[in-house]
């Protein structure tokens, strides 16, 4: 026997379920209605600041509604992350991910203080750049490459070097550069690249390890001096700047930094952003800023990202806790 009641509840789930079928393109193409906001897990003036900014622009023109960003330091770019997570999944508010925030600063902080999972708790819709690391020197610091920084190291008491936070790979390649040569470096994160950069300058620590486009400006105005490049060969924007592996010591790697949203962000919408993106990121005027900085463009679709953080994420956990390095 049918009941009507039954029958009606039928027709309402399956017109309910066609509705959300077919509803997701006409979503992409409502979307954006309001102003979208980044943010920045770090201080302003670092590369993650300086790719959000210079991604913004270009992205916010192609959806006709403005990117708003908002920087949300601390905690090894969790801080910022963690806001993300939590928020709406709307496409409204994304973060800035990256290598830090993503893949290190999770397996380098008490497990009691990480309150997302890297990979479950966000849609990660785009690569948007990696790039290697640079150290830079203090003019006055008589530091003019490697062998000069451990012949200083050796024979005082370390040397102090800076960060834009405990977590970043610039972190990690203190420690790793501090055990591979012997000596003893001490780290000092601040809270974002700018800041770092700005106290080596002044000469309050006499070096920084850096992801390169923050450095980039700093180099070629002579503010402060390269000594040297974690690219596996000399880097096509800065072949004066001889690599570690050159200079003794086997170190390479790069940073990386995409855009991600919580998750459960709508399909359409992350197809929509994923496409616009890489179709910003293809243009001569994105290469050409791109090239200014040293950075090499993202060119993975959404899926693709995912899968890149979630190996990341596998790969930094042993690296971490191999290291000893810790959050402070």
């Amino acid at each position: 026997m049918r009941f009507a009641g039954t029958t009606r509840r039928r027709s309402v789930i399956v017109g309910l379920s066609a509705l959300a079928v077919l509803g997701q393109p006409a979503l992409a193409q409502a979307w954006p209605a309001q102003p979208i906001r980044v943010v920045v897990p770090y201080a302003p003036g670092g590369t993650t600041d300086l790719v959000a900014r210079l991604v913004a622009q270009g992205l916010g023109e192609r959806l006709g509604q403005p990117i708003i960003i908002e920087n949300r330091p601390g905690a090894g770019a969790m801080v910022g992350s963690e806001f993300v997570a939590r928020a709406a999944p709307d496409g409204y508010t994304l973060v800035m991910s990256n290598i830090a925030s993503h893949a290190i600063s999770p397996s380098l902080y008490p497990a009691n203080t990480v309150r997302y999972n890297a990979v479950r708790d966000f849609t990660h819709v785009a690569l948007l750049t990696s790039n290697p690391s640079v150290w830079v020197a203090h003019n006055g610091s008589g530091i003019t490459d490697l062998a000069t920084l451990r012949t200083r190291a050796a024979a005082g008491q370390g040397l102090d070097v800076a960060s834009s936070g405990a977590g970043s790979s610039n972190h990690m390649l203190i420690v790793q550069l501090a055990q591979l040569a012997g000596i003893t470096l001490h780290h000092i994160p601040f809270r974002g690249a700018g800041p770092a950069m700005t106290a080596v300058i002044a000469g309050q620590v006499p070096l920084m390890s850096d992801s390169l486009p923050s450095a980039a400006a700093h180099i070629r105005g002579g503010s402060v001096r390269a000594i040297a490049m974690s690219s596996a060969r000399r880097h096509a924007t800065f072949p004066d700047v001889a690599t570690f592996r050159e200079q003794g010591l086997d170190l390479v790697g790069d940073s990386w930094f995409g855009l991600s949203g919580p998750a459960g962000m709508p399909a359409a919408i992350v197809t929509r952003l994923n496409s616009e993106i890489r179709a910003l990121l293809d243009t001569a005027d994105m290469r050409a800023r791109y090239a200014e900085f040293g950075g090499t463009p993202g060119a993975l679709d959404a899926d693709g990202y995912t899968r890149f953080v979630t190996e990341e994420f596998a790969r930094w956990a042993p690296v971490v806790r191999a290291s000893g390095a810790e959050a402070g």
